[in-house]
């Protein structure tokens, strides 16, 4: 089973490595480029779309494997459903995020595309949050079905969302979603999860292939055909944290996307205090922030990998945690989860330059210390 997972993994590379010069000569030759204004970062026209090939080295590996692999990949129902969720709700988005690239289609078409896809999902093949459970203890929350049905579209909808939102630096949409996907694979390696260790096996190879080509310096965009596809896919295989197994607390799969989520909930904090639309567009985001405070462009595409790497971590502390009962584990996790979250977002200064509440409490504290000692 294991060297099944490692082909997966490694065909869907070499066809995602071999399908992406393809598909720049393709965006170019339809006009689907992204020209350089004031909100971005590159200074060249570039061509994007590149999300088509991580989406045909996925399907391509995928179905190749529907086709020779055992039955025990995708026996199960459930293991089916998620597996032609995906391609259903994945075609809808990258057509979606295809005809973006090209036509820049409005917010409004986009999210209706976007919940169409998620309503596949719920209503085409019976994936849905019905219940949770809660961090401390053995308790389970149900949901009734008009709660778990919006429950649901809403979480797919923000997740292919947030990935979209980071997509501003070469090589960051696809490292950070590539790292999720990791850890995604880990945690179904832990739970023993064969459709699932094979799905994010196929997909973390799909954007690994695509990286030679998008990591700084870039020679094609992702789009909103690849950020899209990529956000859909975490959001639908990561429903696996909320009903498939239930030692994970519904903690686990927000860690799993911690950098989008986190970057899209300062961005709309930020917008709040500024009065402005939550939708409006600025050059407020984490990469922004880091490129503000000195980091080259490499340097902060590093920097939030790490963070992404960190928000992993504390995703696979957690489940193990939960499904050895060790509440205390996940206290802690909570605990460093946001003194982290405010502490980070003080200094690079992505809600405001100005207003550092946690920084000034330590620079008083410090102060203080220092005076006490120096008095004896």
């Amino acid at each position: 089973m294991i060297l099944i997972y490692i082909l997966g993994g490694v065909l869907s590379l070499l066809l995602a490595t071999g399908l992406t010069p393809l598909v720049k000569k393709f965006a170019v030759k339809v006009g689907a480029v992204d020209v350089p204004n004031a909100r971005k970062v590159h200074t060249r026209i570039m061509p994007r779309m590149g999300g088509l090939a991580i989406y045909a080295a996925f399907v391509l590996t995928l179905l190749g494997f529907m086709l020779v692999a055992p039955d025990t990949l995708f026996g199960s129902t459930r293991s089916a459903s998620l597996v032609k969720s995906l391609l259903a709700g994945g075609t809808i988005i990258v057509l979606i995020g295809a005809l973006d690239d090209r036509f820049e289609l409005s917010a409004k078409v986009k999210l209706v595309g976007q919940i169409i896809a998620a309503c596949v999902v719920v209503f085409g093949f019976g994936l849905k949050v019905d219940f949770i459970n809660v961090p401390f203890g053995d308790q389970y929350v149900n949901f009734d079905a008009w709660i778990a049905i919006p429950v649901t579209i809403f979480w797919i909808v923000g997740v292919t969302n947030a990935i979209n939102l980071i997509d501003g630096l070469d090589g960051l949409a696809a490292g950070v979603s590539g790292i999720s996907i990791a850890t995604l694979l880990v945690m179904a390696v832990i739970m023993g999860n064969p459709a699932v260790i094979l799905l994010c096996s196929i997909l973390l190879g799909c954007v690994v292939g695509f990286l030679f080509f998008n990591f700084h310096p870039a020679r094609i965009f992702m789009g909103d055909s690849g950020s899209l596809f990529l956000g859909f896919s975490l959001a639908v295989i990561s429903l696996l944290g909320f009903k498939q197994v239930a030692i994970v607390s519904f903690i686990t799969p927000l860690l799993i996307i911690g950098v989008p989520l986190s970057d899209t909930f300062f961005a709309i904090v930020r917008r709040a205090l500024q009065k402005k639309p939550i939708f409006a567009p600025d050059k407020g985001h984490l990469h922004h922030c880091l490129r503000e405070l000195g980091f080259s462009h490499r340097q902060t595409v590093l920097i939030i990998y790490g963070i992404a790497a960190f928000f992993g971590m504390l995703a696979v502390i957690q489940s193990i945690a939960a499904s050895h009962d060790a509440t205390w584990v996940t206290f802690v996790v909570i605990c460093v989860l946001l003194v982290s979250l405010q502490l980070g977002a003080e200094v690079i200064g992505i809600v405001s330059k100005t207003k550092r509440p946690m920084l000034s409490m330590i620079h008083r504290i410090r102060v203080k210390v220092n005076a006490n000692s120096r008095s004896e």
